[in-house]
């Protein structure tokens, strides 16, 4: 069975030799990166020895306690008791992750996937000629599944690797991937850019990848995707594929969406600061081209607008269709959220839109969502909300926790597993509207609420805008 897998392993790189006509005895052959046609018959070795130092493993790790299996077994506890309260003896098991990175600052930084540290609380990197550092965790990204190392005592020689422009790259353009594929050591491997901008892909909130045939496979995730000016152009992350290996297609995050990461660890943030749009988008079906005006299904149409949001103050409204943003076409809503999420904060970004039939330019200033009071608080007490934690909603906490945007409600950020809260299938990131035919503004009235033991207990819920009514015992 088809599907996408994110690809940690490692990072790493073995040079690529290509075809030539055979040099004459006793002398060299002239090596230099192929800028012909006809060259690309020559080697990519210069391309590598440029890239490959800036490019390093990355290892995680992390202690987890682990209850011995036995004591799962209700014959066991039954002769030896149900010791510690139930959980019984725990042992202690090292979680490990590994995976690749960038170095793309001669401070140190090095730009991976958030996948590959995911919940690892230590963090290596090691050089292709093996020798290793401590790094700290200076961001976290999960919405675009990247994230920023900081290289505690940085080399002299640092290699870095220089950012090219990914929005300059077209289908056919040559690319090398470097990267450390099931752990069997450096490896490059070649090939072309197979499409851009693709969508539908699923490992992070910002989808407009680089897709490529060159062979990425487990290990190469957060591994370097260069051009054959040796700048990096894209951050390998994952792969379509029926057994885990490469099938030839792999998909990387473009370094247009690099550079915001990046500038967001180098300016002190410990998240990554995105312009707020402030509105529902939905793609444009094949039973809407015709309404529209339209040849084709393309675009982002405006279902509704967030009050005060920099869509509302701009004059957008629902029925507008959303084609481009600063002169580059959109064809659906994650092509719009790219588009726009990678403008930097201040000035104005230009939307170009379709209005009952007739193209305008709209102006949509360029601004971090607002943030509120969140007062967050753990549910208690006999409810079915307990071991849920809660927190007044916000434009910047509805952004944060990835919800469409309300003025109402509290949202959930925490369900505790095993909890009250998890069996009765809340998730982070419902927003309750309602308990009992209670009204629900704030985390106080959530705990007030449900403060009783009830019979039964209704409650109301939006689910990604989808509202859910539902009930459950006392």
């Amino acid at each position: 069975m088809t599907k996408l897998a994110p690809i940690a392993l490692a990072t790493a790189f073995v040079s690529i030799l290509g075809l030539a006509a055979p040099p004459a005895f006793g002398q060299a052959a002239p090596r230099q990166a192929p800028v012909t046609r006809a060259e690309v018959q020559l080697s990519f070795a210069p391309v590598v020895r440029r890239a490959a130092p800036a490019v390093v493993n990355v290892y995680g790790a992390r202690v987890e306690q682990v209850r011995n299996p036995f004591f799962e077994d209700p014959i066991f506890r039954r002769f030896f008791g149900d010791r510690g309260g139930g959980s019984g003896p725990r042992r202690e098991e090292v979680a490990r992750s590994l995976g690749s990175g960038v170095i793309a600052d001669a401070s140190g930084l090095v730009i991976t996937n958030n996948h590959v540290i995911d919940g690892m609380t230590e963090v290596k990197i090691a050089f292709a000629d093996r020798r290793e550092f401590e790094v700290e965790i200076l961001l976290r990204d999960p919405r675009t599944d990247l994230a920023v190392l900081k290289i505690k005592e940085p080399p002299r020689d640092l290699a870095v690797l220089a950012l090219g422009d990914s929005d300059g790259l077209e289908v056919g353009d040559l690319v090398l991937a470097i990267g450390n594929p099931f752990g069997v050591g450096q490896t490059v491997t070649q090939g072309i850019v197979s499409a851009l901008a693709r969508t539908q892909v699923g490992v992070s909130d910002y989808q407009s990848f680089v897709q490529t045939d060159a062979a990425i496979n487990p290990g190469n995730s957060g591994g370097a995707l260069v051009d054959m000016a040796g700048r990096l152009v894209g951050i390998n992350t994952a792969i379509f594929s029926r057994s885990g290996g490469s099938h030839g297609i792999g998909f990387a995050i473009p370094t247009a969406m690099v550079r915001l990461v990046l500038d967001s660890a180098r300016n002190g943030s410990q998240v990554v600061r995105r312009p707020w749009f402030g509105a529902t988008l939905q793609p444009v079906t094949a039973e809407l081209v015709e309404s529209l005006g339209l040849t084709r299904p393309a675009g982002a149409l405006i279902v509704s607008t967030v009050a005060n949001s920099p869509a509302a103050r701009a004059g957008l409204k629902p029925g507008d269709l959303v084609t481009a943003v600063d002169g580059q076409a959109v064809d659906e809503p994650d092509s719009f959220g790219y588009r726009f999420g990678i403008r930097p904060l201040g000035g104005a970004a230009s939307l170009t839109i379709t209005r009952e039939r007739r193209s305008m330019t709209v102006s949509v200033p360029l601004e971090r969502a607002p943030e509120g009071p969140r007062d967050a608080e753990k549910m208690t007490g006999p409810s079915p909300f307990q071991g849920a934690t809660v927190a007044t909603l916000s434009p910047a906490l509805a952004e944060e926790v990835r919800v469409p945007h309300r003025s109402e409600g509290v949202v959930v950020t925490i369900v505790e597993p095993g909890s009250p809260a998890q069996q009765i299938g809340l998730r982070p990131g419902d927003v309750v509207l309602g308990v009992n035919g209670a009204e629900i503004k704030t985390p106080r009235e959530l705990q007030q609420a449900t403060a009783q033991r009830a019979r039964l207990w209704r409650f109301q819920i939006d689910r990604q805008g989808q509202v859910i009514n539902s009930m459950t015992g006392g």
